[in-house]
């Protein structure tokens, strides 16, 4: 098959100033885990949680699920030591940084160029610490194209809505759900970080829903996100991880037929034919393509088996 997928289907978010949070973590069921340095820790407790962030990374196994954390904002006075002390101390268990408030491609050379010091300081791999880019901003959206090419480190494009909202003065107090909304509240947004993204073969991953009692809303964003290319959303409370696993996953029935498209496919082409019709549908280089990568994501999600005839 083609290059193996890393799965974001599910963003644990996690509070760097709870440190039973951050140990239940790395075994909640969730693709990735970012410990979290900038909204869910007040100013007060900002430099004490980077502490828990660095135990969290170090003593836990993270085998399951990708840790990353989430610094501070660049235009904060927290940010600086958040890279150098979380990464000069636990640099060799992380996966990647989340950056928040990225509103345009200078934020991103900012962190890199910082980044690049401490792992050259520490003896860590040179750029093998990668970047998860927030946008959250009137400017970051309009920006997005050029952040997504803004360093080789960065790895997907977050959606922010709250911040987003006020930015840009739009109704509304609940994160994520856009209420009320004669259509999907946030369709342009998603699918402008979308095409922004996969222009530079990145992923693009949903931000929070917030009411977590108000499950078929969030399945209902989890379904309008993944429609747009979204590969994954933020759980903000471990209820929500499992219902981001399924629907950011094909079904066993879908995965299955485009098995069986590419191997049908394979077979044509095989034969020398252009096209071939799989259950009535005609099925050409496009399908293929569609196929091959619902084949990728159910194979690393376990819905299929590795190793078909497909590969």
């Amino acid at each position: 098959m083609t290059d193996e997928v890393t799965l974001r289907r599910s963003q644990l978010a996690t509070p760097g100033s709870d440190p039973k949070m951050i140990e239940r973590a790395p075994t909640s069921g969730a693709d990735e885990a970012f410990l979290d340095l900038e909204d869910s820790v007040a100013p007060s407790e900002k430099i004490g949680a980077r502490a828990n962030v660095i135990e969290g990374l170090c003593e836990y196994d993270w085998s399951e699920t990708k840790p990353c954390f989430r610094m501070n904002g660049v235009e904060t006075q927290w940010w600086y030591d958040d890279v150098i002390e979380v990464v000069g101390a636990a640099g060799r268990h992380l996966d990647t940084i989340m950056v928040p408030m990225c509103h345009d491609a200078s934020y991103v050379g900012t962190v890199d160029d910082l980044l690049t010091q401490v792992e050259v300081n520490e003896g860590l791999p040179e750029g093998e610490i990668g970047l998860q880019c927030q946008i959250e901003s009137a400017s970051g959206m309009t920006n997005a194209p050029e952040i997504a090419r803004a360093s080789d480190r960065i790895e997907s494009l977050v959606f922010g809505p709250g911040d987003y909202t006020a930015s840009v003065g739009a109704a509304g107090l609940t994160i994520g759900s856009g209420e009320g909304y004669p259509g999907h509240y946030w369709h342009y947004q998603l699918a402008r970080l979308a095409h922004a993204a996969k222009a530079e073969g990145l992923q693009v991953i949903d931000g929070p829903f917030a009411d977590i009692e108000d499950t078929a809303g969030f399945r209902d964003s989890c379904r309008h996100a993944s429609l747009l290319g979204c590969d994954g959303k933020w759980a903000i409370h471990p209820s929500q991880i499992e219902p981001a696993n399924e629907v950011f996953a094909p079904s066993p029935d879908e995965a299955e037929r485009a098995r069986r498209i590419v191997d049908e496919y394979a077979a044509a082409m095989d034969a020398g034919k252009g096209a071939v019709s799989v259950d009535g549908e005609m099925v050409d280089e496009a399908t293929n393509k569609m196929a091959r990568r619902i084949v990728d994501r159910a194979e690393q999600a376990g819905v299929l088996r590795e190793g078909s005839s497909a590969d």
